[in-house]
Formats: C-alpha cells, structure tokens, sequence
C-alpha cells in the first residue's frame, strides 16, 4: 500500500456519482448537520456547522484540527503538521469528543498533544461541528463540544434501487510544500436490500517548507532549511463494511484500519508510529408502533497503539483498547413533544511502558442515560436535555514503576441544557442555549506522575479531584435572505473549578513541576460568519465574512489560561461560471498578548490563500480537477494555540507557501 502514491483528499467529495447499471441510483438528500438534530428540524437551535462535498475538498488538511482551524469558535492544537485537535471556543482535549459516525474515536490524542487522532481527514465525507452546550448529549466531556466525523463504510440508506448497481471514486493529487504524494479509491454496490462498501487509501509526505531556516540535528537531513525538522509522515488505511435493508430499516457492519508512522517535530530524532483498528455495527428499526417511532444503535470496539522511536529504537509504547455502546429510541409525539431517550456506555483500558510512562495502567468505565426533548410552538422551539451519568476511574498501577499505585474514584455527573429558537420575522431567528455541565476528571488528571516531554514537564496528577461544573450561556442572531446571510453569537463559560495543569514553582528530572489543580476560570467569547452574494447570473460572486474572539481566564488571580486562540477575522471572495469556480480569500489573527506570566506571546500575521475548480464529463465519469495555493505569500506564524510555541519556541512554524494539485474522478 506504501507504493500507491496519489493523495486521497477527501472520499465522497463529488456532488452526484455516474452509475453503470440499468436504472438509475436512488435519489439522496443533501447533506445536512444530524449531529445535534436528532429530529430532523429545518433550524438548529444550537451553533453548529457542517463541511462536505467541494468544500470539505478544498480546506483538508493532513489533521483534523487543521482542517477546522479557521471555522468561528474553532482552533487547533497543531503539534506540527501531524497531530492536532480542534479546539472549540478555548476548551481542548477531553472537554471536545470526537466521534466517528455517533460513536466513540478511541486513542491517546486527548491525552498529550503529538498524539495523532485517528481519524484521517482523507477518508471522511462529511464533517459536523456542535459548538456549546447543546452537546451534551454525547457526554460531560463534550462541554466544549463534539466533532462528529462521517464516512458510509456503514450505509444506512440503500444507495440503488432493485435492478443494483456500482459507483467508486479515485482521488489523485499533489503537493509542493510537504512533497505529498497519495492517493484513494472507493467503490460501493448492492441493490434495494443489500449494500457493500469498501475504501483504500495512501498518503506520504516529507518535511514541510516554512520561511525561515531551521536548525535540524536529525542523522541524514541538512543541519540548516527552509523545513520543520522531523515532520515528514507516512499515512494509510482501508476498510470494508455492508449493510442488509428491510422494510423497516437496516444492520450493517465495518472494519477499518489506519497507520501513520510521523515525526514529532519537539525532538529531531523522535519518530511515532501509530496503528488504529475499529470494528463496528449499526442498526435502526423505523417506522414502529406504540410508545416508540424508531430505535438505533451501534457498537464499535478499538485497538489503539503509539511507539515512540528514538534513532530507530522503540521508546515508550501507548496503547488503548476501548468498546463504545450507543443505544436511541425516538418517542411517539406528546402533543407538541417530540424527543429521544437513550443509553450510552464506554469502557477503555490504557497502558504506557517505557521512559516517557507519566500515567499509570488504567480502566474507565462510564455508563450514562440522556434525553432531549423539543417542544414545537407558535413563534418557533423550545429545547430541553438531561444527562446522568456513572463515572468510575481506576489506576492499575504499573508493575514496572513502583510510583505508582492501584487506586480508583467514582464519580455520578448530571449535567442539563435548555434551548430556544424564536423566529422573530421570516428573515430572522434568535437563539438561547443555557446549560449545567459536570465533566469527570480523567485518568491523566487523577494518577499523572512522571516526566511529559511534549509538554516539557512533570506532570503530576491530583486524586482528590471533583467533578469539573460549569455554567454555559449562548446567545445566537442569524438572518437569511436569498444567498445573504449573518450569524453571530456569543457565549460565555464559568467554570466552579476548572481543572488546569498549573506550574508549582518546583523541580523533578531537571523539568518544571506542573499539577492539575481545580481553580474558578471564566471563558467568554464571540463568533460571526456571513455571505454576501455581490452579483448575481451567469456569473455569481460572493463574499464570504467571519471572525471569532475567545478570552479565558483563572478568576481567582486574574492571569490569562495558556493556549488561547487570538482575535481573528476572515473574508474569501467566490466566483463560480458554468464548470469553472475560484476562490481568493485571506485570514488574519491578531497578536496573542494575553498569556499567563512567563510564557510566550505570538505576533499577528495575515494567511491568504486561494483555489481553482473545473468540473467535467468524460466517458461515464464525472472529473473535478482543482489547484490550490495556500499561506500564497509565505508568510511567517506560529500559532497561540500550540503547546510547541512554549515548549519549543521557533522550531514549528505554520507551514509555508505550498501548491497542491488534485482531480476526484467519480464513476
């Protein structure tokens, strides 16, 4: 699979697949934000977002969280351009669930930062973003909120009508600023009772050119370039999954793999590999009768391993195993009540052996009962959720490091949410979201003692911790009319008794001491995006506008909480003719000054970026051939939101200038 060199970037990104069969594929919807939607409602009452199809084409990155950096309220963690995480409005790692199709994403990413989520961009059809409260349906971890990745390795509807039929896609490209080179392939058959699924795909790339030069003791790379030091990575993965229909909904299963073997960037010699297998099944009974309109499910169960190398050695060594339950059943209407009630239940044991164990063996077991209800009104919906929840939290120990010891917590967390949408005219909507929310303290938080290089301290962890609470109030305007359209909201986030890894002023392995301490902290921000459609015809030019403000801060002593996004704000201009469509469009981030004592602060910087698509037909295949140029002025920026600004100041910029040319062909 190392061989197949064309870059998949993203799987389902053609708007409609020519089929070879007799009858044409059934019809399907367009793509819509389900995350947050269990009803199926027209209008969100919560902030949310969604990216599919071209779109999604042409802002993939290499990393999740750089594929959503960028969107209002959405940062990322940016351990180079190998690992990160989105950061939703200031809050990161275990406060934002990711989830693959509804379901749990088990590995280590959540628990330090050059850890690789393993969902690769590549292999994803659509993405869905809940911002605030409304996400608590999926835990009390996702306070920040839930990224919800797609892919059909599960169909859930039948993609052709009783005659059958096949449809694939082969995704081809290349990338001048990292020398990518990969590629991916698709193909999906079946008829009205069964669907097949199964995908391929490659992706390697070397170190990623930057505009400075930069220092590299890396054995056989030049001690001085225009390059990140250690950042080259080598991605694959596949899958294959079907599903059975009936007349009254479907059951389906998947297995999928995924490896990426990456550099770290913090230390020239230190390498990861990273492998990840999921098996899954997914149900829905439809259509039923008596108290329940509907009931869905799925399990999945993960294998998670990360080796650290150092100069080819295997160092220390992560794993992850973990199984997932997802049980809802949508309730008959009550008047003007409709909802969903459900079960969910995560298990997950973790190891680490090796120089760089800061946490010992451990068990999570977590069980929880939630439901949501809408209550449909005259001038628009009101929204009400509840989760309850059983937490129990074990350290095993570690037979090998007498520090640390068997141990365990147990925890109940309850966390509530009311919403409202009101449609104040036909062009315009307000909305409130208000929500209650305890989050568990995690493994890492309670039993944490030992030497982290990616943060460059010994971290201990606290096993007195309590349940984290915090308040959360959204406030949302949108307007629409035609293509025009604007969205603001703004929030704000007081949390009781944050837990925050604060530095004690001490010493251990010649690192600073940090400890996770519980202090006040308060999070307010706001998040604008708009359209204004500025002509109108064969030719249609639009001006897309957005901006985000995020301020975190410890209430008890006034400092700034680390790894906050700056000030920032966007605009892009899109023109689309018949086949042809571009886009030119810049984005800026203020400088962050606001940072707790002693650390770093970041300057401003402007990225602009621009992209050409040409849709055609050939034969029985539909073509997209694009050319996208990012950073086009080779700008120099390091992100606010990194930990590797602190930890290893100047060694990772944001990528440079860099072209990348692509064709998806769809058949």
């Amino acid at each position: 699979m190392k061989k197949f060199s064309f870059a998949l970037v993203s799987l389902g990104s053609i708007s409609a697949a020519t089929v070879f069969a007799q009858t044409p594929p059934v019809a399907t919807l367009a793509p819509i934000t389900v995350t947050g939607n269990p009803l199926g409602a027209a209008d969100l009452i919560v902030p949310a977002a969604q990216y599919s199809g071209a779109e999604l084409l042409l802002r993939a990155k290499s990393t999740l969280g750089e594929t959503l950096d960028g969107t209002p309220g959405i940062s990322s963690s940016y351990f180079g351009p190998n690992a990160s995480r989105p950061i939703i409005r200031g809050l990161d790692g275990d406060r934002i669930r990711i989830l693959n199709n509804g379901g749990a994403v088990v590995d280590a990413s959540s628990l330090s930062s050059d850890h690789a989520v393993t969902v690769d961009p590549l292999s994803i059809e659509r993405i869905e973003v809940l911002r605030g409260p409304g996400a608590l349906q999926y835990g009390g971890s996702a306070v920040g909120g839930v990224v919800n990745v797609i892919d059909n390795r599960i169909p859930r509807e039948a993609l052709f009508d009783a005659q059958g039929g096949v449809t694939g896609k082969v995704n081809l490209g290349l990338a001048s600023g990292n020398a990518e080179k990969g590629g991916g392939f698709l193909l999906e058959g079946g008829n009205d009772r069964y669907a097949l699924h199964a995908d391929v795909f490659n992706r390697t790339t070397g170190d990623v050119s930057v505009p400075l030069a930069l220092a590299c003791s890396k054995p056989g790379a030049p001690g001085l370039a225009n390059k990140i030091c250690n950042s080259a990575s080598d991605s694959r993965g596949a899958a294959v999954g079907g599903s059975v229909f009936f007349s009254q909904g479907y059951v389906g299963a998947s297995v999928s793999g995924f490896r990426s073997d990456y550099g770290t960037v913090a230390e020239d010699a230190v390498t990861i590999g990273m492998k990840s297998d999921r098996y899954a099944l997914a149900g829905e009974l439809r259509g039923l009768s008596g108290l329940f309109q509907s009931v869905k499910g799925q399990l999945g169960h993960s294998v998670y391993e990360h080796t650290e190398y150092e100069g080819g050695s295997a160092g220390t060594l992560f794993k992850n195993n973990g199984n997932d339950l997802r049980l809802e059943a949508r309730h008959a209407k009550l008047g003007a009540l409709d909802g969903v009630i459900g079960l969910q239940a995560d298990t997950s044991r973790f190891s680490a052996d090796g120089e760089e164990a800061f946490a010992p063996y451990s068990q999570t077991r977590q069980s929880a009962l939630f439901a949501y209800e809408e209550l449909a009104t005259s001038w628009g919906r009101l929204s009400f959720g509840a989760r309850l929840e059983s937490v129990n939290v074990e350290s095993l120990g570690n037979p090998l490091i007498a520090r640390f010891v068997p141990a365990s917590r147990r925890f109940t967390p309850a966390s509530y949410a009311l919403g409202g949408l009101w449609n104040v005219a036909p062009e315009w909507q307000l909305t409130s979201n208000l929500a209650y929310t305890q989050r568990a303290p995690k493994d890492y938080e309670l039993f944490a003692d030992g030497p982290h290089l990616a943060t460059q301290a010994y971290e201990l962890g606290n096993a007195n911790l309590a349940l984290e609470q915090s308040s959360n109030l959204d406030l949302g305007v949108n307007w629409k009319s035609g293509a025009h359209r604007l969205g603001v909201s703004a929030f704000v986030n007081h949390f009781n008794n944050y837990i925050s890894l604060e530095a004690t002023g001490d010493k251990q392995d010649d690192l600073p001491e940090y400890a996770y301490t519980q202090v006040q902290a308060r999070f307010t921000g706001l998040e604008a995006s708009g359209n204004v459609r500025l002509l109108d015809g064969a030719h249609t030019v639009d001006l897309e506008l957005r901006g985000d403000w995020v301020r975190a801060v410890n209430t008890r002593t006034g400092q700034p909480l680390p790894r906050i996004a700056p000030a920032r704000a966007g605009a892009t201009l899109l023109w689309a003719q018949g086949r042809w469509s571009a886009r030119l469009g810049a984005s800026h981030a203020a400088a962050q000054t606001d940072v707790p004592t002693g650390q770093l602060s970041t300057g401003a910087y402007t990225l602009w970026n621009a992209s050409l698509a040409y849709r055609m037909k050939t034969g029985g295949a539909n073509l997209l051939w694009f050319a996208r140029l990012d950073n086009l002025s080779d700008a120099l920026a390091y992100s606010a939101s990194s930990i590797l600004t602190q930890t290893a100041a100047g060694k990772a910029p944001l990528p440079g200038r860099s072209l990348k040319l692509g064709l998806q062909a769809s058949f």
